[in-house]
């Protein structure tokens, strides 16, 4: 590949696109690069440059670029079988739910939001005089524009945006053509982004995306997972199981206790999620209020700031540059992240589990799990629900790690970022989704729980040694060592071993009626205390 200069100018200062909104002679370059010639082009000159590329075939003499195959040709729209993210293609019916929020529809609707919500606030400050207090038709009107945003009205500000080249005023431009027809509001309509930068608009407007797509999705669906998980637990209180560390046995549980350890671990980390506070700031172009108060000295705007933000639900930052500095989104973002891997330990842990039998998956008609070996029933829900839930992680681990980091007053590079928030969520999303349809197929199977419980006498070493200590047999833990370490132990010999011990008759009895089964300590009272144990933590 050959990269071939392609001398342009950048726009000039009479042409349609717009730079800063509020620095109209501003030219931000953000899609172009300044070269500077070798010195054998000293006769070219010496001006910005694009660049395109150029494949060249070595073969000939003559440069041409390839071309794609016919049918690639083609205008694709976009569909399912078009989309390049899987969450707009494969997964869309799993995840729209979050595309009024987080999509460029969302987006766009809630700068439309804030931009009428701030006129509405200018109405109300009594020195502002050059906007009167509005009239319950124009307050409702301004109401109906909100609540009546469609799509074809996105569609509108993009077509604006095609030509002023800048998204956020293309709202402005549209908001002033909606309310031309109205009387009142028309003789302010230059008090739309009244002293604002596009990010007073953009922050407020993310910030309520998440706001929304968190309280109406995210976290109910969360709360989905916790609820499934609690309900196994109680459902297999009694159940026992062995347990196994480093992929050994060890002293039995039950099933529902295990459930129990993941919906308290799980909800605790949903409260924390819940808990962060999504910052809001309307600050002006540098954080200091300053067209605000070369307009209007006597009003104090971070007062009005604050009021402001905090009616839309949002808590206000005060310090702050050109932009809100995102470090609540990073925090909002980690704890998304803790969520989600302890949601993967889950899924690994079931995994485990339909792998040793003790789960059966309930199949469905028509449903094939190999192409090839048509026995197969495999947890695909599981595996899809950690596939997606690492995917997420590392979106939103990314994001929580670049936004907060922003060059001096504001560089645009949170500005990308910032519309693949939808990604991460849309895999969180489509994750839980996927592992509580993997819980509904589950069924336990209790034959294949105790067949391993039989086969596993030497996990009664603890209890017995343990018993011994107490009773002051000397060595306890070493006599137990010599019977059962590396060797086969059968509920024959342990009792055995029982029967020759020197304690009290009544521990003796105890200690001859313990199975594998019944040693579960308080495993049966911690499964089904799980519901208290997690309302703790709301």
């Amino acid at each position: 590949m050959e990269l071939v200069a392609a001398p342009s100018k950048l726009p000039g200062r009479n042409a349609p696109s717009i730079g800063c909104d509020t620095l109209p002679g501003r030219q931000n370059q953000i899609a172009t690069v300044p070269l500077k010639w070798p010195a054998t082009y000293k006769s070219f000159p010496r001006r910005v440059c694009s660049l395109r590329a150029v494949l060249k075939d070595r073969h000939t003499s003559a440069d041409r670029v390839r071309e794609m195959p016919s049918q690639w040709s083609q205008s694709f729209e976009l569909s399912s079988l078009t989309a390049l993210s899987p969450l707009d293609g494969r997964y869309w019916g799993k995840v729209k739910e979050l595309a009024h929020y987080m999509s460029e529809y969302g987006l766009i609707y809630y700068r439309v939001l804030v931009e009428i919500k701030w006129l509405l606030k200018l109405s109300e400050i009594p020195e502002v005089v050059e906007v009167p207090s509005f009239s319950a038709e124009s307050r409702s009107f301004l109401q109906r524009v909100i609540d009546g945003f469609e799509l074809g009205d996105a569609e509108e500000i993009k077509n604006i945006e095609r030509v002023t080249n800048h998204d956020v005023k293309a709202v402005e431009y549209f908001l002033k053509k909606k309310c031309q027809s109205q009387p009142e509001i028309s003789k302010v309509l230059e008090f739309f982004h009244f002293a604002c930068t596009s990010e007073d608009i953009n922050n407020l407007a993310h910030a309520l995306m998440l706001k929304e797509s968190m309280d109406e999705v995210i976290l109910p669906t969360m709360d989905e997972v916790v609820s499934a998980i609690a309900l196994m637990a109680k459902n297999n209180a009694q159940i026992p199981m062995l347990s196994r560390t480093h992929g050994q046995p060890a002293s039995p549980t039950t099933l529902g206790k295990e459930m129990a350890v993941f919906a308290v671990r799980l909800s605790r980390e949903r409260r924390k999620v819940s808990q962060v506070e999504i910052m809001g700031k309307f600050a002006g172009a540098v954080g200091n209020y300053n067209a605000h108060i070369s307009a209007y000295p006597n009003i104090s705007w971070p007062v009005v700031a604050e009021e402001f933000v905090k009616s839309l639900g949002l808590n206000f930052n005060a310090y702050v540059t050109q932009i809100e500095p995102h470090d609540y989104m990073a925090e909002l973002f980690d704890s998304i992240t803790r969520f989600n891997t302890i949601l993967i330990d889950f899924n690994r842990d079931i995994w485990g589990y339909i792998s040793l039998g003790y789960f059966k998956q309930i199949t469905k008609a028509g449903e094939i799990g190999s192409s090839t070996m048509p026995h197969k029933v495999n947890p695909i829900d599981f595996e899809n629900s950690e596939g997606n839930l690492g995917k997420a992680n590392a979106g939103l681990s990314f994001l929580g790690k670049k936004l907060p980091i922003s060059r001096w007053q504001r560089d645009l590079t949170d500005s990308t970022v910032l519309r693949n928030m939808g990604e991460g969520l849309g895999h969180s999303l489509l994750a839980y989704k996927s592992a509580l349809q993997g819980i509904s197929k589950l069924q336990v199977n209790e034959v294949r729980l105790n067949e391993d419980l039989y086969q596993t006498w030497e996990v009664l070493a603890e209890p017995i040694q343990t018993v011994m200590r107490r009773h002051g047999v000397p060595e306890p833990y070493e006599k137990l060592k010599e019977l059962t370490r590396g060797r086969a132990v059968s509920e024959e010999s342990m009792r055995e071993f029982i029967d020759r011990l020197v304690i009290h008759d009544e521990a003796k009895q105890r200690l001859l009626k313990l199975t594998p089964h019944s040693y579960t300590g308080a495993a049966a009272e911690l499964a089904n205390n799980v519901d208290a144990a997690i309302k703790l933590r709301e």
